[in-house]
């Protein structure tokens, strides 16, 4: 009897660690050991939108997330991705290099580049970068255009001192914004008006003839549905744009290529007509970006439906 009873014993114990380690639901069994990874994202929905694909697809694969949603504009996120209160955040190669005090331009390869290896100056580097692009656009009203017979940002030239400019208050500072349109087109507006960063804001203000241009985001859904014109960048102010993960050097270093593989994996399949897509559902269906993340992560193999 004793025998049987430590057979039963062992089989019950046996049985109960199985439960445990396969029951639970969680995962938890193959959670990488290392820190929690902090995902950011500017103040605007792609970048929402983006932040929410980088932390979910980490999550499915066991990674340790938390979030900052929203945090602000790159005056606020870049300090706090260089000194680790935040460890992920997407970024744009261009903006970014300009900001690293560097010289972007239109070749993603070598902009890219050149941001990577001053970034690493200070503990952050860059993984791969996606096909996708999103460039500050010049925009205005399809009305405005017929009246001006404007089709390029040079055509502004005759009427800008007559025409109110809207943008993100960060404007009059930024080399795509409001300092290169006066610095490489040589365009001086009668005002400029601080909005928000490419929001319903800015969209309201040119719809409403609040302002006459406006600064919004290539990927725009919102462009299209509102028939807006996008003035094309005749001169070439904008760099290139590539959406890229910039990631805290410590968070690479501890979980390694596993990590590195997965998120260029998910660059790797995201092009620009995928982003505006993603971004008409948030500007114009105003769906979750959690939501809108989560699809089209399903869509696309990283997550099971």
């Amino acid at each position: 009897m004793r025998n049987r009873k430590r057979v039963v014993g062992a089989a019950l114990m046996a049985l109960a660690l199985v439960a445990a380690a396969c029951g639970s639901g969680d995962g938890s069994a193959d959670v990488p050991e290392g820190p929690t990874i902090t995902v950011a994202s500017f103040n605007f929905n792609e970048s929402t939108i983006m932040a929410e694909l980088y932390a979910q697809v980490l999550e499915a694969n066991g990674y340790p997330v938390a979030r900052k949603l929203n945090l602000g504009n790159r005056e606020v996120v870049k300090p706090a991705l260089e000194s680790g209160e935040i460890g992920l955040v997407p970024e744009y190669v261009g903006t970014l290099l300009n900001f690293l005090e560097g010289t972007p331009s239109a070749d993603s390869e070598s902009t890219w580049q050149a941001a990577k290896a001053e970034f690493e100056k200070t503990g952050v580097t860059l993984l791969a970068y996606a096909p996708a692009q999103d460039k500050n656009a010049y925009v205005v009203t399809a009305a405005t255009a017929a009246s001006l017979g404007v089709s390029s940002v040079s055509d502004l030239q005759a009427a800008a001192s007559t025409l109110v400019f809207g943008g993100p208050p960060e404007c009059p500072e930024r080399e795509a914004c409001l300092k290169g349109l006066q610095e490489v087109y040589g365009l001086d507006f009668s005002e400029f008006k601080p909005l928000d960063s490419a929001g319903p804001l800015t969209v309201a203000a040119l719809e409403s003839g609040d302002i006459d241009v406006a600064l919004l985001f290539s990927t725009q859904g919102i462009i299209e549905a509102k028939g807006f014109v996008v003035l094309d960048d005749d001169k070439g102010l904008n760099p290139a744009e590539n959406l890229v993960p910039a990631i805290r050097v410590e968070i690479v270093d501890a979980y390694g290529s596993d990590l590195v593989d997965l998120l260029d994996a998910l660059s790797a399949k995201l092009t620009t007509e995928e982003l505006t897509a993603l971004n008409r559902r948030a500007d114009v269906d105003q769906d979750d970006p959690a939501d809108i993340a989560r699809d089209w992560l399903t869509a696309n193999g990283f997550l099971s439906s």
